[in-house]
């Protein structure tokens, strides 16, 4: 099985402003967000603990109890937004009208694809874990790694709500891979 816990709120998150590689720290709810994984995940014997590099991803991990076991994986990391980094997408579309990260991308940023090739090598090291695996990591980049599970392109994590605090848990029907658990929240 392969888990997948996106961090806790952080202003941004809560304000709908495009949170990339800026580190913007976990909101007091966050926080309590990320301590409430800790009993959901205590029962669960881990072969392979990956973090993105970003703090409120490292921090969620951390007070969800893994932190001593994480390994920081850079392919983790949240989208390069580029010039939409700490914009809301109401506001990128006053500019550029009818604009979807999706489907329009990004100036002076990550393309779709480069995000799925990212996704491709966690997934393909975690498949080599010996047991499951659990990732702390952003709302893009793991609705993006959840679209190539399904061997979709990476545009279709468009289809994957993610929310701030929630885990997942995708895994196997016979020879399909599927998701198992979707967006469970506190």
């Amino acid at each position: 099985m392969l888990w997948l816990i996106r961090h806790g709120a952080t202003e941004w998150s809560t304000s709908g402003r495009h949170t990339g590689r800026t580190d913007v720290p976990l909101t007091a709810a966050g926080t309590a967000q990320a301590e409430a994984l800790r009993p959901r995940l205590a029962g669960e014997d881990f072969a392979l603990v990956l973090t993105s590099p970003l703090g409120r991803a490292r921090d969620t991990c951390r007070l969800a109890g893994l932190g001593d076991a994480a390994v920081v994986d850079p392919d983790l990391a949240e989208w390069d937004y580029g010039d939409m980094e700490g914009r809301t997408t109401a506001e990128v579309r006053r500019d550029r009208p009818g604009w979807s990260l999706w489907t329009d991308g990004v100036t002076n940023g990550e393309t779709a694809a480069a995000v799925g090739a990212r996704a491709d090598r966690v997934i393909e090291r975690s498949v080599a874990a010996d047991g499951d695996v659990v990732l702390f990591a952003h709302g893009h980049i793991l609705r993006v790694l959840t679209a190539r599970w399904l061997d979709l392109a990476p545009e279709d994590g468009k289809l994957f709500a993610l929310d701030p605090g929630s885990s997942s848990v995708l895994g196997h029907e016979h020879e399909w891979r599927v998701i198992n658990r979707w967006n469970l929240g506190q």
